[in-house]
């Protein structure tokens, strides 16, 4: 069940690699409401920027495609950050899961979706082979203290 969200974006961009450091900076700028810590901040840039190339690389290898970014803070300090394609999808979730599978080629390090989980807090792969893929990561942002 999606808890309902204080505030939220959805942003839609073409799966070209110069929208990578678009969508990193979007995340953050985003996520700066929440009072981040740097290193919080570096965390949701980092695995923003592996969900989107993944996208880029993987959904759409031959061709250019929708990426969408969808940013949500939801209750108890936590953001919600959704990069969904609808290319070639991924055939087995578990697997494509693992350290150093990679379908990309050997420049691709197979650590993408490592990476992600241990920057963030939670990590969902929704998958259809020839619809797409949908990855959800929820980071908790520690509480700021407000000063008057």
């Amino acid at each position: 069940m999606k808890s309902k969200a204080m505030n939220e974006v959805t942003l839609e961009f073409p799966s070209r690699s110069s929208n990578e450091g678009f969508a990193r900076s979007a995340a953050a700028c985003f996520a700066a409401q929440m009072d981040p810590t740097l290193n919080e901040l570096e965390d949701i840039k980092t695995a923003v920027s592996e969900a989107v190339t993944n996208a880029i690389v993987h959904a759409y290898p031959d061709a250019i495609g929708k990426v969408t970014l969808k940013l949500r803070l939801c209750p108890g300090n936590v953001l919600e950050l959704t990069v969904k394609d609808r290319g070639r999808g991924i055939a087995d979730v578990e697997k494509a899961r693992e350290p150093m599978f990679t379908t990309g080629g050997e420049e691709r390090s197979g650590m993408g979706f490592t990476i992600m989980e241990s920057f963030t807090d939670q990590l969902t792969v929704r998958s259809v082979p020839g619809r797409g893929t949908t990855v959800t990561m929820k980071k908790k942002l520690a509480p700021r203290l407000k000063t008057k």
